[in-house]
């Protein structure tokens, strides 16, 4: 079921963002007077479509191939490679009959949408919800440090007090893109000393599989007292009760909850025995653990602050264009790595596979799903932008020199362009995907 609700997230969500980023196109070509003579989400290969419907001189539609959508210009050199209208006379509805800012404007009017509603996602979220954090004051039992984490130099219980020498206010500081892009430093709280810890370049290709509870855990460490006891489980029937402090599990001891949490998984169908300080009194007790690897223990999430800031809905627009332009600045950033080399390609890209499973989630979370179709929407501008042939960052490009040289590039050169265009996006489509299957079969 978790893979049914990834799947229709992710569906809903691109067709949302794809609808609206050819929508940009559509309005400002008819702002222009240029033709529009298809419309589609996804795409109808080889004349095969789902449903289509002629309104005025446009066709409205949707297509069998779920790899995103399309309006088909009149008069331009695009994915219809429709060499026949081009070889006929301009006429003065077509795209190659406007003026060269005009069609630039055309170009740029998906990846314009695409930010726009990116940023109106934020703005809305954070109007509606607020910006709620755990304060890193509050934990005081420091930061459960994954595998990646451990190699660095970080031990349980470390606290990380500041990031490049500026003063971490928010726990979840340590896990933004500040840190994990790499070359950035730590500054730890252990016992009495401080130290510094070195984030390498290559963070990202080492957590690439693991995900960010490779680095740290998103949760700081908590104590191991019991805020309650799950009813009917066997460690109720046992006889643990809220208050209780676990101080060894197995004759091992315990300081924190992640320690719990770590050891229980471990005796699926075996019984543990819990040592508990109630009190003034130590107590023991044998707990099975059921066959998921639970006992239906809970821990003491109160011993964190969390604050919740809230905004007007004019003061919230800052705050989602921010969110807007970290998220750009991230992509490109990533895209940055790669090229230098900091980053293997297939530790970077992900695919549909991996977009459905990492960003949305098996379970249907209303703001969830609106957070990440707003990150979704502004990596889709992003990766437009990019100056590739076929993508609107490559007509921009071209079209920038038409208007440099003062006249227009050969219909030849802009077919050719097209075609290399296509091979790179078809190259780059098997390897995510590639990419996807070999992660989803061997890596988990």
């Amino acid at each position: 079921m978790s893979g049914l609700i990834m799947a229709a997230q992710l569906l809903l969500g691109l067709s949302f963002l794809v609808i609206l980023h050819e929508l940009g196109h559509f309005l400002a070509a008819r702002a222009f007077g240029i033709k529009i003579e298809k419309f589609y989400l996804f795409f109808d290969a080889w004349g095969l479509k789902l449903f289509s419907i002629k309104v005025g001189d446009c066709e409205y539609g949707i297509g069998w191939l779920p790899l995103g959508g399309y309006v088909k210009i009149a008069g331009m050199i695009d994915e219809s490679m429709d060499t026949e209208q081009m070889a006929q006379p301009v006429q003065p509805w077509e795209f190659r009959s406007k003026p060269a800012w005009q069609r630039l404007i055309v170009m740029l009017g998906g990846v314009v949408v695409n930010i726009l509603v990116g940023i109106i996602i934020f703005w809305v979220m954070t109007f509606a919800y607020g910006e709620t954090y755990i304060a890193n004051s509050s934990a005081i039992n420091g930061v459960n440090p994954g595998v990646v984490g451990k190699e660095l130099g970080l031990q349980k219980g470390d606290r990380i007090i500041a990031v490049n020498g500026n003063k971490v206010i928010r726990f979840d500081e340590l896990t933004s893109s500040e840190v994990l892009m790499g070359n950035s430093n730590l500054t730890i709280v252990r016992g009495d000393k401080t130290i510094d810890i070195k984030v390498p370049d290559n963070i990202l290709n080492k957590i690439a599989d693991s995900g960010v509870e490779g680095f740290i855990s998103r949760m700081p460490l908590l104590t191991t007292t019991l805020d309650s006891i799950v009813p009917g489980k066997s460690a109720d029937k046992a006889g643990l009760k809220k208050g209780d402090r676990i101080v060894a599990v197995n004759s091992i001891p315990v300081k924190y909850d992640a320690d719990v949490r770590e050891l229980i998984p471990k005796f699926k169908g075996k019984t543990l025995t819990f040592e508990v300080n109630r009190g003034t009194e130590h107590l023991t007790y044998a707990v099975p653990v059921d066959t998921m690897g639970t006992i239906g223990i809970n821990f003491n999430y109160k011993e964190l602050k969390e604050e919740t800031l809230k905004y007007s809905l004019l003061g919230a627009l800052p705050v989602g264009i921010k969110q807007a332009w970290t998220t750009f600045s991230d992509n490109a950033k990533g895209i940055w790595k790669v090229l230098k080399g900091d980053i293997k390609a297939n530790k970077a890209f992900s695919g549909p596979v991996e977009i459905a499973r990492k960003v949305y989630g098996g379970e249907w979370i209303w703001t969830k799903f609106w957070l990440s179709t707003g990150f979704i929407s502004i990596a889709l501008a992003f990766m437009n932008l990019l100056p590739i042939p076929a993508l609107d960052g490559g007509h921009v490009v071209f079209l920038v020199i038409e208007m440099i040289k003062g006249k227009p590039l050969g219909d030849k050169f802009m077919e050719r362009s097209q075609l290399v265009g296509f091979v790179m996006l078809l190259s780059l489509m098997v390897f995510v995907l590639g990419n996807d299957i070999f992660k989803a079969f061997f890596k988990h």
